[in-house]
């Protein structure tokens, strides 16, 4: 009877919760996400393209591209470089490194982008010297990519990680007995094993480059057509009061961010049993 009593009170209650849960997603994620691109095409889909096709815009969005494509690159390399020999071997150090790869999550992004300017800055003793050289970091490609990749490189290796340690090392021992190569081990064994988590690692990556904004601003300089990416590019819009073209790039980058969930989605779909889930102390 007291069973009977309580499922009612435990349906609602689950209802309640699913209610309450689908309310939040729709306050804080589909009305913003629905009001930017209300307000990007409020003058027409014509108003809307010729917005992004303004030179500015249109450098910002290849600037965009270009941090995006060398960060993801490199760290795609890193993860799995540091994966490998975290999930593999047992060397001195080990703890320290994956602390180290777990330091941009508990660093601010601004934080991060000053320490870059600190070290390669018109004031520091390397920016000089490396000036000196034809060189220049801050407030330059090269200090826009040093800052992206380092609040991105987490991403990929911290994916790998978990997957890597659950696989264990007997095939790759098997391999070598077999006489493969160190590189063959890697192409033949390891990869095909990991693609589909170093594809959700790289994902993941790629929408964190593409949206930062506290690092990148403090090494960009601002300079409008040369330095500024897509999120900093809406900030001068918007400040110039430009709303329309502020909303405009503002989509496109809610656009980008749709197509990676999409394919974040589809991918734990397809493949969810391949895929690592970070664990604490992994």
């Amino acid at each position: 009877m007291a069973g009977e009593m309580r499922r009612p009170v435990q349906a609602l209650s689950r209802a309640t919760t699913i209610l309450a849960a689908l309310a939040l997603v729709g306050l804080f994620l589909i009305l913003p996400a629905a009001f930017v691109f209300t307000e990007a095409l409020a003058k027409g889909a014509a108003f809307f393209l010729g917005s992004l096709a303004q030179p500015e815009t249109l450098a910002a969005i290849r600037l965009t591209l270009i941090v995006a494509a060398i960060s993801v690159g490199a760290n795609t390399i890193f993860g799995l470089a540091a994966a490998w020999c975290i999930a593999k071997f047992e060397f001195s150090g080990k703890s320290a490194l994956v602390t180290l790869i777990d330091l941009p999550f508990s660093v601010s992004p601004v934080i991060a982008g000053l320490v870059f300017v600190l070290l390669f800055g018109a004031q520091s003793w390397l920016g000089p010297v490396l000036a000196g050289h034809g060189l220049r970091i801050v407030f330059a490609l090269p200090g826009m990519v040093l800052a992206t990749i380092f609040v991105t490189f987490p991403f990929v290796a911290r994916q790998l990680i978990p997957l890597m340690r659950e696989q264990g090392i007997g095939e790759e021992e098997a391999a070598l007995t077999l006489g493969a190569s160190g590189l063959q081990i890697f192409w033949r064994v390891t990869l095909p094993n990991i693609r589909w988590a170093l594809l959700y690692g790289v994902l993941l990556c790629n929408a964190r480059a593409m949206g930062e904004f506290g690092a990148v601003s403090v090494v960009s300089g601002h300079i409008p057509g040369v330095t500024m990416t897509m999120p900093l590019q809406v900030e001068l819009l918007y400040n110039n009061y430009d709303l329309a073209g502020a909303f405009a790039v503002a989509a496109l980058l809610a656009l980008l961010a749709l197509v990676t969930l999409i394919a974040k989605a589809v991918l734990e779909w397809r493949h969810g049993s391949e895929l690592a889930v970070d664990r604490p102390g992994a």
